[in-house]
This record gives structure tokens, sequence and C-alpha cells, in this order.
């Protein structure tokens, strides 16, 4: 009698089997046998695992670099960021469809990491333009899908409006190479705007170039990592009016599928909110349902991220709370219901300095970030991009100076 292993197993058998094991067991998969290794690595496998993956909430801590996840009401620990090995510090955290983007204070290079394939992706900045205490760049992870891969591009960029100086490039995992974009802004994103990914593309909030600071944002815009090009503004939901003033505006994604706008005024002690959801979106059209709808309750700060459940009509957010008539800041899990309903959850950690939670809903992805240029052979810069490039420092270093004479009080 012949006893069988389990690596004889017939291929989609040992798959489910495999499959079944949680997430975090993956590594010692990967570990056991090159077999299984290999095995992992299908995208027919890692299909199965994802299916099977529970959805989790990173919340990311720029003090001692870790990240935690969300669950039964309370933040628990689950692990560091490992691959940096304490070797380097994080500035921001951005998610887009399971790779996750670290800015890092060493401004001379970033890293991209896919934590369900255990992949990381160093790249080196062409140039760095970061003030003492705000990051001036946009960013943004997308991809263009070629047969049955995804090839995964970065952008980044520069815009002064108000100097018209502005530099938009984007970097090709593919080739790894740099480009300049040829891109004439009617627009403004500002700086402080967060993104969201949805099918490989990236969508911010924008205005048109023309209006003032103080104006409501009524349009979103795409940028198409299929073309490398930004799409027309697409308009928001009419809801500003003289009855309700939304001042804050901020975009979600809704199971990967859709996307969802909050609208907050800004009061210290009522909050009115309106939260809409795409029944139709793309690069150049749009259409919005609405999905909930506050006139008073008690103040919800919303620190740039929220996540709904359409199924409950729930939605829940991270901000600050104050104490001791507002000498104490500390973060707040809020979630909101129908009816008024409204309910605080205090995880007990201090806000510090400007310290604030990165959070994002992490679904597993089976995005390659570590790829091999065709050929085996690297890839240099062209003459064209290289002049591009030069042309581009010197503007940026002009309006450099421009800007330290006027802090320094000579303009």
């Amino acid at each position: 009698m012949t006893t069988a292993m389990i690596s004889n197993l017939p291929k989609d058998l040992l798959e489910e089997i495999l499959s079944k094991l949680p997430f975090n067991s993956m590594k010692a998969v990967c570990l056991t046998c090159k077999t299984w290794n290999d095995l992992s690595k299908t995208e027919s496998f890692a299909k199965m695992h994802i299916c099977k993956a529970t959805r989790c909430t990173f919340v990311y801590d720029d003090r001692d670099d870790t990240s935690q996840s969300l669950s039964n009401e309370q933040l628990q620990h689950k692990c560091q960021l490992r691959f940096l090995n304490n070797q380097v510090s994080i500035y921001r955290v951005f998610h887009y469809e399971g790779l996750v983007l670290c800015i890092l204070k060493d401004v001379t290079r970033i890293v991209i990491w896919n934590p369900f394939l255990r992949q990381t992706r160093w790249i080196k900045l062409r140039f760095s333009h970061r003030t003492d205490v705000w990051d001036t760049f946009r960013y943004a992870l997308g991809y263009e899908v070629k047969g049955s891969c995804r090839s995964v591009k970065f952008l980044r960029f520069l815009d002064y409006f108000s100097h018209q100086f502005f530099w938009y490039e984007i970097y090709d995992f593919d080739s790894g190479l740099w480009r300049s974009l040829d891109v004439t802004p009617y627009w403004c994103i500002y700086c402080a705007a967060t993104s969201v990914s949805l099918k490989g593309n990236t969508y911010w909030c924008a205005k048109e170039r023309n209006m003032s600071i103080e104006s409501y944002i009524k349009h979103i815009i795409c940028f198409d990592f299929t073309s490398e090009r930004f799409g027309p503004l697409l308009p928001l939901p009419m809801v500003n009016s003289e009855e309700h003033n939304y001042n804050n505006v901020t975009l979600s994604c809704v199971k990967e599928e859709k996307l969802a706008v909050l609208f907050q005024s800004e009061d210290s002690e009522e909050s009115q909110f309106e939260i809409w959801i795409t029944t139709k979106i793309d690069v150049e059209t749009v259409s919005w349902i609405k999905f909930l709808r506050m006139d008073k309750s008690p103040w919800i700060s919303i620190a740039g991220s929220f996540f709904i459940d359409e199924e409950k009509n729930v939605l829940m957010s991270f901000g600050t709370q104050y104490y001791n008539k507002c000498t104490i800041r500390k973060r707040s899990v809020n979630i909101v219901g129908e009816d008024g309903y409204v309910r605080k959850l205090d995880p007990g950690v201090p806000i510090e300095g400007l310290c604030r939670p990165d959070v994002c809903c992490y679904v597993p992805s089976l995005i390659q970030v570590i790829k091999k240029p065709v050929g085996g052979k690297r890839i240099e810069q062209s003459s064209l991009e290289n002049r591009r490039f030069d042309q581009s420092m010197l503007r940026l270093a002009a309006l450099e100076k421009l800007l330290k004479k006027k802090q320094q009080g000579y303009w």
C-alpha cells in the first residue's frame, strides 16, 4: 500500500487545502518547500485565498512605524513594518488597492509594499522638495492592464498654482524609468487633499484653477494610468446651499467598486454632513445617489478617512476628541448610523504635535511590485527626458529662490 504525500495531490485539491490556512500562516507555507512557494504565487491560488481573507483596517502611527488593525471595536496591535529593518522612518502611508505606499522621512527614496505577496519595491526619487513642516507633493499609485498582467506606475507632482509652476512625473515599474508628463492643469489639487484609488485609476477632490481658496469644492478629477492623462473635472452632488454650507469634502472607496464622498460643515458644537455614493464612475463620467444625511449631531472630527457599510447604513471614521477645555487631544473612532445614532470609541491614545493616524481598509492584492526590465538590462533615460528634467530643475530653483525671498520679507 502506497502512502500518498500531500505534495502529490492534484494541484486544484492542494490549492483548496492550503487556501484554508489563515493569512498569517502564508509565510510558513512559502518556506515549507519550493512547490508550495511556487503554488502560493499562482493567480488561481491567490484568488482563492483573497476570497477567504478578512478585510482589515490599518492604522499607521508615524511615531513608532507601527501598523494596527481594528477589530471588535478595539485597536489591537498586529505587526510592525519589519521590511524596513528599523533603518528608516516613515513620514506618510497611502493605500492603493492592496499596495501600500510609504513616504519616508528620507527624502531621496520611497518604498512600495504588497503585504499579501510579501514584496517591496524601493524607488529612488529624482529630486526632493519638502518643506520643514509640510510635504508639498501629491502622490498616486495605479496600473495599466496589459493582457493578463497589471503594469504598475507611480505618479507624483508639484503644483504651485499661485506661481504657475507645476511638474508632473511618472515612474514605470516595468522599465524602472521616470518620465516628465505634458500636463497643463486647468484645475488645482491642494497638497492636503487625499487621493482614492479605484480600478487602477486615482481620484482627487479638485477646483477650477481660477477659483479662490475660500470657494467650495464642487468637483473631482481622475488620473488615468493607461493614457497617463487627467480626465475632465467631474461634478460632485450639488449639496452646497445657503442652508448647508459644507466646508470639508472627503473621498473614500466602497468595496473597490464605487466612490463615496462626505460633505461636512465646520462647527465646533454641532455636525452637519451628507454622504453620497456613485452609481456610475469612470475617467470621464460620474453619477451619484444619496447614502446618509445628518442635520444635527455632536461634533464628529473626520481626519481624512472614513468607511461605510451600505447594507447597514453605517459610517465609521477616525478623528480627534478634545478633553479638559481643549488642552488634551485624543484619537477617536466614530460610528454613525441612521436616525441620529452616534457612538464614539476612545482607543486611549493621545495625539502629539501634528501627528495623526493614516487609516486604510486593506484587501489583499495580486499586483506584483518587483519586476525586472525586459531582457534583464537596465534601460537608460532618453536624452530628451534628461533635457526636460534639467529645464524643470532650473525653473524649480528659481521658484525656491523667490519663495525664500518672500519668507525673509524681501518681497
